[in-house]
């Protein structure tokens, strides 16, 4: 910024993080299983979800990466970032109303219009996303950007997670899908007008030609990642119609292993090529990445679902909240989630540099399985409230523990290109628990499934004995050699 720091700036250049958390959270564990079980019927609507999922999150990783890449290049008189975010907002209104006007179809017509529909709103939202977060980078001072950050955190989790389980979830569980929508409208267009004012400006010269190498090295990872999951989801398919044939509950419990093991593969062989493809020969020097990048996946395979599919597993652990019922609790939970996130994330930091970051890693993991093992062994809201915080105080452990190991292990120098590939491991995460899990649901049950994404969070555990930890300050810390 070409002048001081106001207080409005930490507003201003955050509050669409508060936009952005606030429309997945409404149409992620609530708008999409709901419209998706009204469509499809309750004994496929796992695998349509999944369906949804994998294929929204893939565009969602390619959008953002070329959306960054132009936003990096913006020459707009309004700035870099904010006509993407003015055209982002713009476009997820109209999608929502579109989403609106969808749900009263029926049948497989109503569904793929919704995956159409879907598909337009990661567009249109990760266009937004992509110029949001250059946005404290490009005008935030460096000594600055720790207090910049926690605004960040602040309206990215605690507050739109709040706001949505006492607001927007009961117009949903009342049936009001139209106000629950004009509601995230609001919230969108209200924080991109507040985004207006952020004091940017466009590039002063050219940028040049494009460098495109990148764009085509994520799209071919992505492209070969998607191929690794629909070919495990095969093979998964075929082994739960093979165990069919078994009876009662060894059925069940071979499905369960079928979809642990395919999940597995999934995480180990996506990961493996991924890297292999993004770093060539530098993959075999840098195992201790791979399974980095192997454990996270795991880790999120678990916590990226858990919020997507906690609707139908309260509808059928609880009679009480068939349909529309169960958006209240399921967005209640999310709250207890989001709050113990915040809770553990900041001291985590300090906890991972007084006793290791490979150990703070096990522990979170090790904490969120035990909090899964609450939710499925004792039939409680009080339970569910209790299990749901300490997964959540797991998630902000990990993400803090892990993501400072991810970037102590990458060499010198090239941080953006090795710490590049581990969002195509976060979109993936909602892809394979999605997509294998899906199927695995709709025949087993939604405790069986919950039951695998505890074991997720225990894999996590034995990657990180392929990773040596380096302990001490990060390359970024450590600053230019002399």
């Amino acid at each position: 910024m070409n002048r001081p720091t106001r207080w409005y700036d930490y507003i201003s250049i955050n509050i669409y993080w508060f936009a952005l958390t606030t429309r997945s959270q409404v149409l992620t564990p609530l708008v999409v299983p709901l419209l998706v079980q009204r469509f499809v019927g309750e004994s496929l609507k796992g695998t349509y979800v999944g369906r949804i999922r994998l294929w929204s999150l893939m565009v969602a990783l390619l959008i953002q990466a070329l959306m960054g890449l132009l936003s990096d290049r913006g020459t707009a008189r309004l700035g870099r970032r904010r006509p993407f975010v003015l055209w982002g907002a713009v476009g997820e209104a109209v999608v929502l109303i579109l989403i609106g006007a969808v749900a009263s179809l029926e049948g497989l017509v109503g569904y793929w219009v919704f995956f159409a529909i879907i598909i337009l709103s990661m567009v249109a939202s990760n266009a937004a996303h992509a110029a949001t977060q250059g946005l404290i980078p490009d005008l935030v001072p460096l000594d600055q950007c720790g207090r910049f950050s926690g605004f960040k955190a602040l309206l990215e989790l605690p507050v739109p997670l709040v706001f949505t389980s006492f607001v927007v979830a009961d117009m949903v569980a009342a049936g009001n899908l139209w106000g629950a929508l004009f509601s995230v409208i609001a919230v969108i267009l209200v924080c991109a007008a507040v985004t207006m004012v952020v004091p940017e400006r466009p590039l002063a010269v050219s940028p040049g030609p494009m460098d495109w190498q990148p764009l085509l090295r994520l799209a071919l990872m992505t492209a070969i990642f998607t191929s690794v999951i629909l070919g495990t989801g095969a093979v998964a398919g075929a082994g739960m119609r093979w165990a069919a044939d078994l009876s009662g509950l060894a059925a069940r419990w071979t499905i369960a292993a079928i979809g642990v093991l395919a999940m597995a593969l999934a995480i180990l062989a996506g990961v493996w090529i991924s890297v292999s493809v993004g770093l060539g020969q530098d993959a075999a020097a840098h195992r201790s990445f791979t399974w980095w990048v192997i454990s996270r996946l795991a880790f999120l395979v678990a916590a990226n679902n858990f919020a997507g599919f906690m609707l139908y597993f309260l509808q059928e652990r609880y009679v009480e909240l068939a349909g529309e019922r169960a958006a209240g609790p399921a967005a209640r939970v999310m709250m207890f989630v989001g709050i113990a996130i915040m809770l553990t994330a900041l001291p985590s930091g300090w906890l991972s540099d007084r006793f290791g970051k490979r150990l703070l890693v096990v522990l979170s993991s090790l904490i969120a399985a035990a909090g899964t093992l609450v939710i499925l062994l004792v039939p409680s809201m009080a339970a569910l409230y209790a299990g749901g915080s300490l997964i959540g105080a797991a998630m902000g452990l990990f993400f803090s523990a892990s993501w400072a190991l991810g970037t102590a292990i990458v060499p010198e120098g090239q941080a953006g290109r090795f710490l590049g590939l581990s969002n195509l491991a976060g979109a993936g995460a909602g892809a394979i628990g999605a997509y294998i899990g899906g199927p695995i649901a709709d025949a087993n049950g939604y405790v069986f499934l919950f039951a695998i994404y505890g074991v997720m969070f225990l894999l996590a555990v034995p990657a990180m004995a392929g990773v040596r930890e380096i302990r001490g300050p990060t390359p970024a810390q450590r600053g230019p050699r002399d």
